[in-house]
């Protein structure tokens, strides 16, 4: 078995070597069993050292020049040679528990893929409470979180991918394919939720309240066009770092 691990990242130099490092550790959950794995990290039009550091970190990097999160998953899918894809988002460290867990269901081969719960790497009463509701929607709906999705290979070719039209949710819309794929197969989605991934909360910091309230204000209006526009959807594609 070969797992491949695809990291999108633009403009990430704060954050990509630690991810990696995290992502090495954590393989020993695939290693043990004598499964491969492969690190391929997608630099998403960079302007700093991201694509240098991922090469130092051991990655395969390759290069979308369209800045857009899901066609850089897409880009980093296109070169992994793995039965199963991981998508671990340049600011998240998943664990070597998460990894085994995974592997754990893969084995079961009852499950086309999903996603895993979060928590944020500081502590707010109201973002808890925010990611604390989705993670609940998440297990739920079995809609995965971007920043950690692990698929089959085959299906996620099958689904043709994450859009080329959203520069948001677009996560949902991969999930609500692959559950109707997985229902024409006699599987499901799976929504692991033991090990959260630990995720940054460096948003919180970069982003004023106006400026997310704006967003989603936005977004309740005019869901589909904001979900379509890079500008509407600034928090993912600004660069602020």
């Amino acid at each position: 078995m070969k797992i491949s691990v695809i990291v999108p990242a633009f403009n990430e130099e704060k954050l990509i070597a630690a991810t990696l490092a995290s992502i090495r550790a954590a393989t020993a959950g695939f290693t043990r069993l004598g499964w491969e794995v492969e690190l391929v990290v997608c630099d998403n039009n960079s302007t700093d050292r991201t694509a240098e550091l991922a090469r130092a970190g051991g990655a395969t990097v390759v290069f979308e020049p369209v800045n857009q999160i899901g066609r850089a998953r897409n880009r980093g899918a296109s070169v992994a040679t793995g039965e199963w894809f991981i998508f671990v988002d340049a600011d998240s460290q998943p664990s070597e528990a998460l990894f085994a867990e995974v592997a754990e269901k893969i084995q079961e081969g009852r499950w086309l893929g999903g996603g895993c719960t979060v928590k944020l790497d500081e502590h707010y009463f109201i973002t808890e409470l925010l990611v604390g509701s989705w993670n609940r929607i998440s297990r739920w709906r079995r809609w995965a979180a971007g920043s950690f999705i692990w698929v089959e290979g085959a299906a996620f070719r099958t689904v043709g991918g994450f859009s080329k039209d959203l520069f948001a949710s677009e996560e949902i819309d991969l999930s609500e394919r692959l559950k109707k794929l997985a229902r024409a197969q006699g599987k499901n989605l799976l929504i692991l939720h033991r090990h959260p991934l630990l995720t940054s909360a460096r948003k919180l910091h970069l982003y004023s309240h106006w400026e997310y309230a704006r967003f989603l204000l936005r977004g309740a209006l005019m869901p589909g066009r904001t979900l379509r526009s890079r500008e509407a959807c600034q928090p993912w594609y600004d660069g602020r770092r």
